[in-house]
């Protein structure tokens, strides 16, 4: 039997109740809104142009995993924060059933897509709408968090991750990033990496240490900053 998944540990931000999923999407019930970060469909296919040998199924895994997602959960609205294309050709090198696959996503949920700095205009013949910028209630949603703490922003484009030491082993995983203000989400790409909460990049955006939301297989585990290991 394949494992099986806890029930989630809500997190909040500017008192909204938000379900961080192992999988990396985040919902948010009362708005019955599912979020994803940083895509990156066909970056395996930009990276072969360049002569960069990768597998070239990353837009089916990851289209694969949303969908499971959506399935899940039973969103109304979907939201995709930027970077959800590699570049500004991908949607045309996805092969016709992986566009097909996301096809059928965006014509059945309200899908919006939050434009990037990879995908400033996302294809249109993949259905769903583009924003720069979404504000619903006290929350409001970007691709690149603002340069200073921020009341209520959910963001992506920093890919966050951490690092902890149990039972002897070192484990790094992709995380959630929050102060209870704001959020930065991580990224759900098959071939997207992850940059370490105690990185330059991350320096000011929170009004304190946030706590990372770590994700395995199956759990997420909220970790105060200090018991996160620094770099090297």
């Amino acid at each position: 039997m394949g494992e099986q998944r806890r029930a989630a540990t809500p997190l909040t931000v500017c008192g909204e109740i938000l379900i961080p999923d192992p999988s990396g999407a985040l919902f948010w019930p009362a708005q019955a809104m599912l979020i994803f970060a940083d895509l990156h469909l066909e970056k395996g296919s930009a990276f072969a142009e360049r002569g960069v040998a990768l597998p070239p199924y990353d837009s089916r895994a990851t289209l694969h995993a949303m969908a499971a997602v959506c399935a899940r959960l039973q969103p109304h609205t979907v939201l995709c924060l930027g970077d959800s294309f590699h570049d500004a050709n991908a949607g045309a090198r996805l092969a016709p059933q992986d566009q097909a696959a996301l096809r059928t996503l965006t014509d059945r949920y309200e899908w919006i897509w939050i434009s990037g700095n990879h995908d400033p205009a996302p294809p249109q013949s993949l259905g769903g709408q583009t924003e720069a910028m979404v504000k619903r209630g006290p929350l409001h949603f970007r691709h690149e968090p603002a340069s200073a703490p921020v009341e209520g922003e959910l963001a992506g484009h920093l890919h966050p991750c951490a690092r902890l030491r149990r039972r002897g082993r070192t484990l790094r995983r992709r995380c959630f990033a929050t102060d209870g203000r704001r959020l930065i989400l991580p990224a759900f790409g098959a071939y997207t990496g992850g940059l370490d909460l105690h990185e330059e990049a991350f320096a000011g955006l929170f009004a304190r240490a946030p706590d990372a939301w770590m994700l395995t297989r199956t759990h997420v585990y909220p970790l105060p900053f200090d018991k996160l290991l620094p770099l090297r």
